[in-house]
């Protein structure tokens, strides 16, 4: 069973060899062996198998001059290890190195060769096989190319845990331990890629967008991640195709036809070189033009694509290109190659043959079907030029430098730096395992792995916690996932203007290690859009929105297709293609074009206004007014006229007007938070006092008019004292409401933004509506109560007859409050305070002129009325007056009840009472009331009256029915005369307390 296995493996061993002669290999013995995967040839030659015979290996075609350098990359570094003092002293590396064609039956034929070879090494088959030159194991491999080789070699490597680092292969699939467990890389993730192609479309406000991908595992991942991104971003995708290098032309045609169609004029492209050729050809001949290509990495600085020819269609292209690196050496070591120097190297004879385009006599490829080739390859491949004839035998001694090849062009070392650092990284891990000291290794209880027998797992698992500086001391070190997180460069395509040739501007970069919204930088002065442009390209599937405008949704469109729709007011826009309207802050509004916010007119009852100036003027007159009125009454303090208005309370209901007065300029000017708390206290207050004083004067009058004679208690009780507590008292309760209103709910100042949306009024928010129901219905109700006493008493004598005044001043105060409620309550902003004020105003001016004007009046044109003599007879004349009602209407009581006890009604009877005092007058009534008369209906009365004597005649005639009746109605008269005296004798008794 042994041995048939062994030769089971020798067998696929051997075939494996066979198809890989000496010619399509670079070999060299080392004590470690380094295996190497590399695009030689862009790609293998079409061939139908039949299998009418054994099926032969397919034949490379279209030689890859930058696939070459990378070989040469990877010889020099390990050239360079084997050379150095320090890293792997007394190792020698060797190499391994096969070409994939770009194909992954290739890529796979020449892993097999390592796994096979190690797979030997493990059945330890020496003593059965007599190997003579015998292989070391391949314990890593550096390669592939492109995703979708290195995705099937991973897979087959990972099965016996050799390494693999790739130095092209940035699908972000390959991150994936669970299924490619010994994958690494020394090329940036796609990820950040596709997240760099949306911050580009973003950076230049593009949001319509095509993308094109090579149905492989580099593509599909990639344009997946970047529609991922572009989602986040508003960016619209108007169509995505699939392309690669084995379509029929059909398929292009048809993808060329959408491309063509299209509004939108970029195209993102996630491709290798190879697969996007066949597509850029057949655009070319259709010469579409004025697309923008967002190149990946891949084909960025590809040759294939980068031709001269093909500039008119693909001359806006901005692409990503790795990082360059620094080889030092390199140039002097890529100029030595020669097919008889090169004895290591089985392809430098096919590389001296494409370059100068001739066959070396002891060659095979003599045959012009070898000369079939091209530019390219993906991640920047090149190709040399050939032709279909016959090429002349190579001398030998041609110059390389004196051609121009790709190969040659060492300027911006990328992949070549990704080869010559994944080399490194290997050699490092095996220095790691060289240097371990034993209990500080990796392994079981620290153990360390024999450099001499190192197993290839055992070069993954320092490769995995691999950390050293580079010869461009940056520090490499593999992440969880394998990757190596590095910055790109952004390049646009320019055409020399010395030969013609396409060159590859830096415009910019990308760093992945910066924050999110810093990571981009462009300049966008080198950026040259269609090999001339400065102006950026419109690629947009709507017009951009003004500032001021918002974009609306287009129902069955794409979000990206909208129509400009003006911001509402109170928001804004202040950028183009604004996906919605910004509301304004609280305190601004939106200005006519809706571009930005202005702030918003604030409106109060200022001093400076029309309307504020003239309540002013109206509030100062009022206290100019009640200045005046208060200094006359001052002035003629001793006049018969302000002392019989109650002096004292008349000085007190005059301060409280200027109280009245005063308080209405609270409501003007901007409202603080201390003014509304102080302008309704002063409004209710100064009110409540003056219809307190108001209340207690008129109603002080009444009861001492309608009391019986005063005395000594009635002049004590209603002294001055007793005057101003009851005015203090109805003030207190006035007072205290306030005081609760203050505590409870204090007003303050409130900034109405809810009345108007583009003005703020400022306001007073009043705290408590209740509470100030409560002032002002306190207030009305000690007006209806003043207002029932001076009804009462205005028939008193002139003199004291403010009672009508009071009343019509009490109406006009109803008047204004009732009218006040409604209006209070549909107005808003700074009406509100005016209204007050006019309420204020009104009330006040009516209480000042009803009850002071016809005073001042008589006190300064009228002096003659202002005397005491006037002042008693009105009194007198009052009395009498009373007197002789009273009298009249019990005249005619006794008269009802006369008739009522049976007397005839033909007579008309002559009565005369006389009452005659008995004790003398100590206040002589003037001459003047001698003069009084007054008319009675249905009555002739006489009034006369002397010193201590009042006689009362009152005469009509009546049917007389018995004499029992007369002597009864005279009985009767007598006694009400009497009480007429009496009435008399009370007013007289009045005149002190004045």
């Amino acid at each position: 069973m042994t041995s048939y296995s062994c030769c089971l493996i020798l067998l696929l061993f051997t075939w494996n060899t066979s198809a890989y002669g000496p010619n399509q290999r670079a070999q060299k013995k080392g004590d470690i062996i380094l295996g190497g995967l590399f695009p030689i040839h862009f790609g293998v030659a079409a061939k139908d198998q039949d299998l009418k015979s054994r099926p032969e290996s397919v034949e490379c075609i279209r030689y890859n001059f930058r696939g070459f350098r990378w070989l040469q990359a990877m010889i020099f570094a390990i050239e360079e290890i084997n050379s150095s003092p320090t890293l792997l002293p007394n190792m020698t590396l060797g190499y391994r190195i096969f070409d994939t064609c770009n194909t992954v039956s290739k890529a796979l034929e020449a892993t097999l060769s390592f796994v096979a070879q190690n797979k030997i090494d493990s059945l330890n088959l020496d003593e059965f096989c007599n190997c003579s030159e015998h292989i070391p194991s391949t314990i890593a491999v550096v390669g592939a190319t492109g995703s979708g080789i290195s995705t099937a070699v991973a897979n087959l490597l990972g099965l016996f845990y050799i390494p693999q680092v790739s130095y092209a292969s940035s699908s972000r699939l390959l991150s994936n331990k669970n299924q490619f467990k010994s994958f690494l890389r020394t090329i940036p993730n796609d990820e950040h890629q596709a997240t760099a192609m949306a911050d580009i479309i973003e950076y230049f406000r593009w949001n319509w967008v095509g993308t094109i991908a090579a149905d492989d595992d580099y593509g599909r991942p990639g344009i997946e991640k970047f529609r991922e991104e572009a989602e986040e971003r508003d960016i619209c995708i108007d169509f995505s195709e699939l392309i690669s290098q084995y379509s029929d032309e059909e398929e292009i045609q048809q993808v060329v036809e959408v491309i063509q169609n299209s509004t939108a004029r970029v195209i993102v492209v996630f491709s290798s070189g190879p697969d996007l050729e066949p597509l850029i050809k057949e655009i070319v001949r259709r010469n579409i033009t004025g697309k923008i290509w967002l190149a990946s990495e891949a084909w960025a600085s590809s040759s294939l694509i980068a031709m001269p020819e093909f500039f008119r269609v693909i001359g806006s292209t901005i692409g990503f290109a790795l990082k360059a690196g620094q080889i030092p050496g390199f140039r002097e070591f890529l100029q030595k190659v020669h097919p008889k120097k090169s004895t290591n190297n089985g392809f430098a004879k096919e590389f001296w043959e494409e370059t100068f385009n001739c066959y070396l006599p002891d060659g095979s490829k003599n045959s012009p079907a070898s000369a079939s080739f091209h530019k390219g390859h993906e991640e920047g491949l090149g190709a040399g030029n050939g032709t279909s004839a016959f090429r002349p035998p190579c001398t030998g001694d041609e110059n390389i430098t004196s051609v121009e090849t790709p190969y040659m062009d060492y300027t911006h070392l990328r992949i070549s730096y990704n080869v010559y650092l994944a080399v490194y990284s290997i050699a490092h891990a095996l220095q790691d395992i060289y240097t371990c000291t034993p209990g500080k290794g990796l392994f079981t209880n620290g153990s360390c792995a024999d450099i001499k027998k190192v197993e290839a797992w055992q070069v993954l698992k320092h490769l995995r916690h691999l950390n050293f500086t580079n010869n461009m001391g940056e520090q490499v070190d593999f992440d969880e996932f394998g990757d190596l997180v590095g910055n790109y460069s952004i390049i646009n395509w320019h055409l020399s203007p010395e030969d013609g040739s396409v060159v590859f501007e830096e415009v910019g970069h990308y760093n992945v290690y910066a924050k999110k919204g810093e990571r981009l930088f462009i300049n966008e002065n080198k950026i040259l859009w269609g090999g001339f442009s400065k102006e950026v390209p419109f690629s947009n599937c709507s017009r951009d929105c003004l500032p001021g405008t918002r974009k609306g949704i287009i129902e069955g469109e794409p979000t990206c297709c909208f129509e400009c729709v003006d911001c509402p007011d109170g928001e804004y826009s202040d950028e183009t293609d604004a996906s919605a309207c910004d509301k304004c802050p609280e305190d601004y509004w939106s200005n006519e074009n809706h571009t930005s916010c202005i702030p918003k007119q604030i409106e109060f009852l200022a001093w400076t206004e029309p309307f504020g100036i003239a309540l002013t003027l109206f509030a100062v007159l009022g206290i100019f007014l009640t200045s005046f009125v208060l200094g006359v009454f001052t002035k003629f303090r001793n006049t018969p006229i302000v002392k019989a208005t109650n002096r004292e309370l008349s000085y007190l209901l005059l301060f409280s007007l200027l109280c009245c007065f005063s308080s209405s300029l609270f409501f003007i000017g901007e409202p603080q938070n201390w003014t509304c708390r102080l302008r309704q206290p002063a409004f209710g207050i100064s009110f409540v006092l003056c219809i307190s004083c108001i209340l207690v004067k008129t109603n002080r009058v009444l009861l001492v008019f309608e009391a019986k004679i005063p005395t000594s208690l009635h002049r004590k009780w209603w002294g001055l004292n007793l005057q101003f507590l009851l005015v203090f008292l109805c003030t207190f309760v006035q007072i205290v409401i306030c005081v609760i209103w203050l505590y409870t709910a204090p007003p303050s100042s409130y900034r109405n933004h809810e009345l108007e949306d583009e003005i703020i009024f400022i306001t007073c928010h009043e705290g408590s509506l209740m509470a100030l129901g409560f002032l002002i219905g306190y207030t009305c109700l000690l007006a209806a109560i003043c207002f029932f006493f001076a009804f009462k008493s205005r028939k008193l004598p002139e003199n004291f007859n403010e009672a009508k005044f009071i009343t019509f001043s009490m109406l006009i105060f109803f008047i204004v409050w009732i009218s006040f409620i409604p209006a209070y309550a549909s107005t808003y902003g700074k009406f509100v305070s005016a209204v007050e004020v006019i309420a204020i105003l009104a009330a006040s001016f009516g209480l000042l002129a009803c009850i002071f004007f016809n005073k001042v009046y008589i006190i300064l044109f009228k002096p003659s009325r202002n005397t005491i003599e006037e002042v008693r007879c009105s009194t007198a004349a009052h009395a009498f007056k009373v007197a002789a009602r009273a009298t009249l209407r019990r005249s005619n009581v006794s008269r009802k009840r006369s008739n009522s006890l049976g007397g005839s009604t033909g007579s008309t009877p002559s009565s005369s009472i006389s009452s005659k005092s008995n004790h003398e007058d100590p206040f002589p009534l003037p001459a003047c009331a001698e003069r009084q008369r007054q008319q009675q209906r249905g009555c002739k009365q006489k009034v006369s009256f002397g010193s201590g004597t009042v006689t009362l005649s009152l005469s009509f005639e009546e049917p007389q029915k018995n004499a029992m009746a007369n002597r009864n109605a005279k009985r009767r008269n007598s006694l009400e005369a009497q009480n007429s005296d009496d009435s008399l004798m009370r007013h007289r008794a009045l005149l002190p307390l004045q």
